[in-house]
């Protein structure tokens, strides 16, 4: 499912507090903020007649084996938290298992902006920055939309929710929406994985050989509804594991090392 949005429909359901962190403003003042917040509001107007942000997904049936997710011929392997003290969660582990004969779901999805607002501003360092940080709140803003419309239309299993846009951001929605490179799904050449299921191209999202999405305001992730899903921190894994993955993955074990580096013991 391909959704398009203009960036007045967006911008509501921006995390200012983020767009303040990355600009590193986050500690100062309150009346400081709302300055910074005024002027790029007053860009994301003139940015609205030009630009655009999309969304693409897809919904699957879905199950869990061991710590893959399976649909039907196709596969997401995943990690476990393995270090001592640790609950060794998965988040295959929010999936009903492929031998209680009972069918789950899940979602897939990427969102993003037009290029043009990363590579128009060139001649202006303070608008690119602008811009830039504008961008990456959007992409994020996007999702947040669109997992919206999912849980209360296309999924439908949160079709009564009401919630406000403060409570959209703490996230009090049932299930989670884990994104690419986050804490519970570190590695990004999952990214190829996903983009073999629902094909970023058409929402204009290249890859590199890293697996790091362009433009670079992008999203990418999965959408699980069980209420008990819950996002955790993978942490470091040993070479048991990372071989087990390498296998899963259909990929060298070096391969799958140089894209886990950070999470290796």
């Amino acid at each position: 499912m391909l959704l398009d949005y203009r960036i007045s429909d967006i911008a509501p359901y921006i995390n200012w507090d983020y767009f303040f962190y990355a600009w590193g403003m986050h500690n100062q003042p309150q009346a400081e903020k709302e300055k910074l917040r005024k002027e790029a509001t007053e860009m994301l107007a003139e940015l609205q007649e030009k630009y655009r942000t999309h969304a693409l997904f897809q919904l699957y049936d879905a199950n869990s084996q061991g710590d893959d997710i399976v649909m039907g011929e196709r596969r997401i392997p995943l990690l476990r938290q393995q270090q001592p003290g640790s609950e060794c969660l998965c988040l295959a582990d929010f999936l009903r298992p492929l031998s209680s004969g009972i069918v789950d779901r899940i979602g897939v999805f990427a969102t993003s902006v037009d290029i043009g607002l990363e590579t128009d501003f060139d001649h202006d360092a303070y608008l690119k920055m602008m811009v830039q940080l504008l961008a990456d709140r959007l992409a994020e803003a996007t999702a947040e939309r669109m997992h919206q419309e999912v849980r209360k239309h296309y999924w439908g299993y949160a079709s009564d929710e009401e919630l406000t846009m403060q409570e959209l951001h703490i996230e009090k929605f049932q299930g989670i929406r884990p994104a690419v490179g986050y804490p519970s799904l570190p590695d990004t050449s999952l990214n190829f994985v996903i983009d073999e299921l629902i094909g970023m191209r058409q929402i204009g999202i290249r890859l590199t050989e890293s697996g790091a999405m362009k433009p670079h305001a992008s999203v990418s992730g999965l959408m699980m509804a069980n209420p008990q899903a819950r996002y955790f921190m993978l942490g470091k894994i040993g070479e048991d594991q990372l071989a087990d993955y390498a296998r899963r993955r259909g990929l060298p074990i070096e391969v799958m090392r140089k894209f886990l580096t950070s999470n290796l013991s």
